[in-house]
């Protein structure tokens, strides 16, 4: 035997591959013992029986189809089909092919793949159940907010048939107004909502050079009487940039829901405190949410602090709803938020969003 017969033998038994000469006829020729340990019959069986034998039944047709079509155009790549090994078990092979019609013979190798097959059909699962839960969502939040807009339009008709004049405590006057403002601020974002989960295809988020000292303001005056009682500090500096180019709804529930959050996660016995400001950089701009709190324990939250539905603390109104909404908003912009925290001393949100991006 000479060495390049010797080497080509040698390169024929070695691959882990599976490689083999099979016939025109349906059998195989030669093969090398990766396809003897694969599907687990003996060099015998396999010559023994037609190839199809050894296929998949619902992977015979399509086997069949590429087979004629490898004969006509002199190769085929990657073609995919399921194997059934002596002990019952489905495989999937990944086949290069290439005929030559001269010896009326196909050389194939192939490679399985059973592994990544599974992994491709879990993820296809995991998407599937992934588009059912947010259909199901789309239809909680529509009928959510749908049903909630007759309520909303009742109260503000009870407000508005209230006689004024007959009222001549200024304090309820001015609690009046706030109930007034307050029910047409729910009602502009309520029919957002409607509008956002409406339509089958995601909704076109409005963006706009945004004043972050006035949406602010919008969002404290909502909820001004949570400020009063709670009595929370609360400093605010944007001297170093005073505009988002943002949406506006979106930067209302970020500043709505981690000004509550500082409000609700105080510490017992302590006033609640709340620093907010803008750095601006030349790539970047950042909006920081700085809180004295009951803060995280980061080596047991990690990566669940922003997850729908996850709580850290006891605390009946916690839904763990805010901050998977503060995320979403921020990653739905192209930004990102960190988070620095510990017990008991705080927590500080960094929002970022890249100038590039705008």
């Amino acid at each position: 035997m000479n060495n390049s017969s010797f080497n080509y033998e040698r390169y024929f038994e070695l691959t882990p591959d599976l490689v083999c000469i099979a016939g025109y006829d349906g059998y195989f020729k030669k093969i090398n013992q990766a396809v003897v340990n694969t599907l687990g019959y003996s060099f015998e069986e396999l010559y023994a029986s037609p190839i199809f034998s050894f296929i998949h039944p619902e992977d015979e047709k399509v086997t069949s189809i590429h087979r004629q079509e490898l004969i006509k155009s002199n190769s085929l790549h990657n073609f995919e089909n399921r194997y059934i090994t002596k002990s019952g078990k489905i495989i999937w092979l990944a086949w290069t092919s290439i005929p030559s019609d001269e010896d009326q013979t196909i050389f194939a190798i192939a490679k399985e793949i059973t592994y990544k097959k599974r992994l491709e059909s879990e993820r296809n699962n995991q998407l599937a159940q992934l588009s059912n839960r947010n259909a199901e969502f789309r239809e909680i939040n529509y009928r959510t907010t749908h049903d909630l807009r007759s309520p909303i339009q009742n109260m503000q008709t009870l407000l508005n048939m209230i006689e004024l004049s007959d009222i001549g405590n200024q304090k309820n006057l001015n609690l009046i107004d706030l109930l007034k403002k307050g029910s047409e601020n729910l009602k502009e974002k309520m029919n957002f909502y409607i509008d956002a989960v409406s339509t089958n295809s995601c909704p076109i988020v409005k963006l706009e050079r945004i004043e972050i000292e006035d949406c602010l303001k919008s969002v404290l005056d909502s909820i001004d009487n949570l400020i009063s009682s709670s009595k929370i500090e609360i400093t605010a500096d944007f001297s170093s940039q005073p505009y988002l180019y943002i949406n506006r709804n979106y930067l209302e529930s970020i500043i709505l829901n981690l000004t509550t959050n500082a409000i609700k996660y105080s510490k017992v016995g302590s006033i609640p405190y709340l620093k907010i400001m803008s750095k601006d950089y030349p790539d970047k701009t950042e909006l920081i949410f700085e809180d004295k709190g009951m803060g995280f324990d980061m080596e047991k939250v990690k990566d669940k602090i922003f997850g729908l539905h996850q709580t850290f603390h006891h605390n009946e109104n916690s839904k763990g709803v805010g901050l998977y909404l503060v995320y979403t908003h921020i990653t739905s912009l192209g930004g990102n938020i960190s988070v620095e925290s510990e017990v008991d001393k705080g927590a500080k949100f960094t929002i970022t969003f890249n100038k590039e991006l705008r």
